[in-house]
């Protein structure tokens, strides 16, 4: 704790600091990181009594009390006494910072008090114009809840303060620090005094560019949005991992790692020795893609697999001479041919679907024209997704099958329209991504190789059909 207790007032060079150069896209920020600060060195901190080191978990049961959400979703005003529920105004001009809005603005009615607030305000005010920060409706900006936002927005400000270095990091816990900063460093700051995100995670690259050029507010309003299906509910539990597995990427020797995980396909926990190579999001959660020990009942030494991070029960780093890794992934160790995540990549992009440790195969769909025109001419799906006529589609299950089941299945095309859509694409067998998808086109997609494919679709159709007519 540093002696005296941190009280420095949100001066612009201050927040112009936190914000790591760029105060006018991250004033709001800035402003949480100065209220951090008075509750981690300030008087305040006697107040919350965190623990030594603390987890973003431990802050917000301390500071945000019981019966703030533990979910992802954005907090309403359940509780007056919350700090979820306090304004800018509430924080910026409480005296002491442990006032609630009510009684800030109790507050305002007295007219000592009043007159001090309103030359504090109009003193901040002038400091905005002046360094062209002003929005342009300021009352908007003091109204602004400054806690109200989600889980994963208030601990991104913990990565931020160990940035800063206000805060030592180790994995996912923080340790507060015995000297304070001088100078806290920008980072990322251009010649033009603008915040940079490398943006290569984004496999999309039309999307790093749109993310590129509107991430940042435009005249203080935020207009670039990215809106992914999440199914994730155990959020601690997936923040815990990744921080564990970043802190294991950030070694100069990656170690093989025993994972403890629930195998949906076997509904039962599981132990696999890995090499963890990185995280994927992919659909509707991340993945951890661990190249090592397979499932019981696989044929291989060695292969990939992805591991869904809430799934995960445990995570034990190992040395690379521990008798638990297997011999194969000790070779390749030794011999420095690890795999890497250059390698998932190239695999994606040879087949649709996730599971690129899967075999590769052809898939060649009709759809009616009508749907074709709405729907999938003139979209991406895949590298190899593409448009064939009529024609080849013929040709291409006479390549694919012989005797009966070819003729069986020239028929099928035969009796189908030319004038339809038709398209061939590589995918993974048994990917679950790709068969959502396919599903999701039902009724109006018809899949005509490979013929395993097409007799389980007919399957699963004729137990819908079930569903509705007994």
């Amino acid at each position: 704790m540093l002696n005296p207790p941190w009280s420095e007032p949100p001066s612009v060079e201050l927040l112009q600091s936190l914000a790591r150069g760029n105060l006018k896209q991250q004033l709001l920020q800035a402003l949480r990181l100065w209220v951090w600060l008075h509750f981690l060195y300030g008087e305040a901190a006697t107040k919350l009594n965190l623990p030594e080191p603390f987890g973003y978990a431990d802050w917000r049961d301390a500071f945000l009390g019981e019966t703030h959400t533990k979910g992802e979703e954005k907090p309403g005003l359940h509780d007056w006494q919350c700090f979820c529920g306090k304004t800018v105004a509430a924080w910026l001009f409480s005296p002491n910072l442990n006032l609630t809005q009510l009684e800030w603005e109790t507050l305002l009615r007295d007219s000592t008090f009043a007159s001090q607030v309103e030359q504090q305000q109009q003193q901040f005010a002038d400091s905005l114009r002046r360094h062209h920060l002003c929005p342009d409706n300021l009352q908007k900006l003091w109204e602004t809840r400054l806690f109200g936002l989600t889980r994963r927005a208030l601990a991104a400000d913990l990565s931020v303060l160990a940035e800063l270095q206000w805060l030592k990091r180790s994995g996912h816990l923080y340790y507060r620090v015995s000297d304070r900063p001088f100078t806290p460093s920008p980072v990322g700051k251009t010649d033009a005094g603008l915040i940079t995100y490398n943006l290569e995670f984004l496999t999309q690259p039309d999307l790093a560019a749109i993310a590129d050029n509107l991430s940042a507010r435009l005249q203080g309003q935020q207009r670039f949005f990215v809106h992914v299906e999440y199914v994730i509910t155990k959020i601690d539990r997936v923040d815990e991992w990744q921080d564990r597995l970043r802190t294991l990427w950030e070694q100069k020797v990656i170690p093989p790692i025993l994972l403890t995980y629930w195998n949906a396909s076997q509904q039962q926990t599981l132990a696999a020795v890995v090499y963890p190579v990185c995280i994927y999001y992919y659909q509707r959660g991340p993945y951890l893609c661990g190249f090592g020990e397979l499932p019981p009942g696989e044929t291989k030494q060695l292969d990939w697999r992805n591991y869904r991070l809430d799934r995960i029960e445990s995570i034990e780093p190992l040395s690379w001479e521990s008798a638990r890794v297997p011999p194969a992934l000790k070779q390749r160790y030794r011999t420095g041919t690890l795999p890497t995540p250059d390698e998932i990549q190239l695999a994606m992009a040879e087949a649709w679907g996730f599971d690129y440790y899967q075999a590769a195969l052809m898939l060649l769909l009709r759809f009616d024209r009508e749907w074709d025109d709405r729907y999938i001419r003139n979209t991406y799906r895949h590298a190899t997704f593409k448009a064939v006529d009529y024609q080849t589609a013929g040709n291409l299950i006479r390549q694919t099958l012989k005797g009966e089941q070819r003729e069986a299945m020239l028929k099928v095309w035969r009796a189908r329209s030319p004038g339809d859509a038709y398209y061939r694409a590589t995918y993974r067998q048994n990917d679950p991504n790709v068969m959502q998808r396919l599903r999701a086109w039902r009724p109006r997609v018809e899949i005509l190789l490979p013929v395993e494919l097409r007799e389980r679709a007919a399957r699963e159709v004729q137990q819908e059909w079930k569903l509705y007519h007994e």
